[in-house]
């Protein structure tokens, strides 16, 4: 079954949308989005926005960019669709200043603010009247606004300008736009943002490659998307062109290397392409942002946001921008409709950035790749089970009064991508491909639930091709099914011949590793086996003849960190505190600060550490290691 919801347009086949509101405490109305079938009742539990009544078709935003104050502050103007003639439009807030609210005719009218929660924020309930087309909303962000990371000159590469980014996924675009904050809402968007003249701003839509003398910048997209992927930055910034549709925007020190890391991206749009089907966004950029980046990538539409980490100066760490590419297709085209379908986005991601790697550099390479990722997922899939949550090793989630934060587990990316590589094993290659083609072309634009998927599936590729598979198990059940796909690399093969050797050597020569031949995969996975009763001493031998404290590949070196604390290798902690001091992405934050917690004194070291650092992290890191840490500001 389908969903046209094209917001706007609000078109339905086979389904309706209805209203539905819950009484909470203080008979506050909440409000969102249902869709029913016969057997399906989807709400999402992480807005309150009434956009089964009265939704957003386009939004403008008009802002000025306050670096003194670290504020933004304008106006929100929203193209109302009241398709139920309703007198009140919900939107999601998070610690906004709200300073009047007009309608389309300039006339003031009332507001009231619901009660404040620590995750959703609060609601917006603004009066209407059944032929309003227009609702401004005049307000200004807050210092702290968990989307926002305000950089100061030292935190950026150049050391003389400031710098600001957005990161909206998954509910945090409501703490810098009033808005309806549920991925079920596609919008198209417009702005005109407003920063100092030595700067410049980009955002996702089109954008412009130089500066301009007044600091003012437009921007436009045609496209409707959720709001978790209106995205922004401002700083210190140059672009340069990687092909016809392609180019990267980073600080001027940074742009020679983003330019080299970059070079083969036109040949990824190309592979995807081939693959399944054209691409609708216009142009792919990449902008590089300062290390606080608490992401490898977030994929907002016709601009990748990228860390740093992945420019590792010899193209090995790239498949984080076959991954951001992908979502182009799964994600940004077909979006899930709620968190708790998450895994529709980047389980397909996974897979398809597996098959563009495939594609341009063979099925070792990408096995490997994957490889990599299947260790991670069956730790954290011990650990989930083991865990307070363990129906979170489900593909369908149940994240009713937790943050989506919590469902962005390995769970969703690759037991996601596990599923649909063990689907086309069952079915064939050649029926898949045609499969996915299909369901991108159907869907685009489109939101989709597990359940509408899985109708999907059934109706198009299991029944077609006869084929019975244990669909409810890989979604509804926890842990991994035993019909899982089976990825082996015959290269990692090898290398574990040399690390079960590591424990008992003489030398590291006599391991006898061919060093300029082995991949960053190959690397971490070295790292990943070396065995556990290895002494300290071991580690010393294998530091001194790689140098994996400070070789500049932030993958090995979290790997190599996160074991030699395990094994009591004390040479790392120098280049440690640099490595924490200067890197925000919580991929490799969560496991060294997991690692170090686990001792004692280690954690104490760490938290001196973690005490200056902290303010390079953004919201989205900082909030995990608390946690890890037992933080209290």
């Amino acid at each position: 079954m389908t969903i046209k919801y094209i917001l706007g347009l609000s078109i339905l086949s086979m389904s309706a949308f209805v209203a539905c509101s819950e009484a909470t405490e203080g008979n506050e109305q909440r409000s969102a989005v249902e869709v029913t079938t016969d057997s399906i009742v989807t709400v999402d539990k992480h807005s309150y926005a009434n956009t089964d009544e009265i939704f957003t078709s386009h939004l403008h935003i008009d802002l000025n960019v306050d670096f003194d104050n670290r504020v933004l502050s304008g106006v929100a103007i929203h193209n109302v669709n009241n398709k139920a003639g309703v007198e009140e439009m919900i939107f999601d807030i998070h610690d906004l200043t709200i300073e009047k609210v007009e309608l389309d005719n300039g006339e003031e009218t009332t507001f009231e603010l619901g009660e404040y929660d620590e995750l959703l924020g609060q609601s917006l309930t603004v009066k209407i009247k059944a032929e309003t087309e227009k609702v401004f909303i005049y307000y200004a962000t807050q210092p702290n606004s968990k989307a926002l990371l305000w950089l100061n000159p030292q935190q950026t590469a150049g050391k003389e300008h400031p710098y600001v980014f957005t990161q909206g996924e998954a509910v945090l675009t409501r703490t810098w736009i009033p808005c309806q904050d549920t991925p079920g809402n596609r919008i198209t968007y417009s702005a005109d943002i407003t920063v100092p003249a030595d700067l410049m701003a980009v955002m996702s839509a089109d954008n412009p490659t130089e500066k301009n003398a007044e600091g003012k910048y437009h921007f436009e997209t045609e496209q409707p998307i959720p709001t978790y992927l209106v995205a922004l930055a401002a700083g210190d910034l140059e672009f340069a062109s990687l092909g016809d549709r392609t180019g990267v925007y980073a600080e001027p020190s940074m742009i020679d290397k983003c330019v080299y890391e970059f070079a083969e991206v036109e040949d990824m749009i190309t592979a995807a392409e081939e693959l399944y089907g054209p691409y609708k966004w216009g142009r792919y950029d990449m902008i590089v942002l300062p290390p606080s980046f608490p992401y490898g990538g977030m994929e907002n539409p016709r601009l990748t946001f990228a860390t740093p980490t992945i420019l590792a100066g010899d193209r090995s760490l790239v498949s984080l921008i076959a991954h951001e590419l992908a979502h182009s297709w799964s994600g940004n085209l077909v979006t899930n409709a709620t968190w708790d379908d998450f895994w529709l986005n980047e389980g397909f991601t996974v897979y398809f950035e597996s098959r563009i790697m495939e594609a341009l550099y063979g099925k070792e390479h990408s096995d490997m790749l994957f490889s990599i990722e299947y260790d991670e997922l069956m730790h954290e899939t011990t650990e989930i089970l083991e865990g307070d949550h363990p129906e979170d090793t489900q593909l369908k989630l149940d994240l009713e009064g937790r943050d989506p934060d919590e469902g962005m587990t390995s769970i969703a990316y690759v037991k996601g991508a596990l599923f649909l590589k063990t689907l086309e094993d069952a079915v064939g290659r050649e029926a898949f491909d045609t499969f996915i083609s299909t369901y991108f072309k159907d869907h685009e634009f489109e939101t989709l639930t597990t359940e509408i998927f899985v109708d999907y599936l059934n109706a198009n590729l299991l029944e077609t091709e006869g084929v019975t598979f244990n669909t409810e198990e890989w979604i509804y059940e926890d842990g991994i099914p035993d019909n899982a796909i089976e990825i082996k690399s015959d290269r990692f093969e090898k290398v574990e011949e040399k690390s079960v050797l590591v424990a008992d050597m003489e030398s590291v020569g006599s391991l006898a590793i061919p060093e300029d031949k082995w991949s960053t995969q190959e690397w971490m996975h070295f790292i990943r086996q070396i065995p556990e009763e290895t002494e300290a001493t071991q580690y010393q031998k294998l530091d001194d003849a790689f140098g994996f404290s400070s070789c500049g590949n932030a993958e090995i070196m979290s790997e190599w960190y996160v074991s030699s604390i395990e094994h009591g290798y004390e040479g790392i902690y120098v280049d440690l505190e640099g490595f924490l001091m200067n890197v925000g992405r919580r991929k490799f934050l969560r496991p060294i600060y997991t690692a170090l917690a686990d001792f004692p004194e280690k954690k104490e070291w760490a938290r001196v550490v973690y005490q200056e650092a902290r303010p390079n992290y953004h919201s989205i890191s900082y909030n995990t290691i608390d946690e890890i840490l037992d933080w209290q500001e």
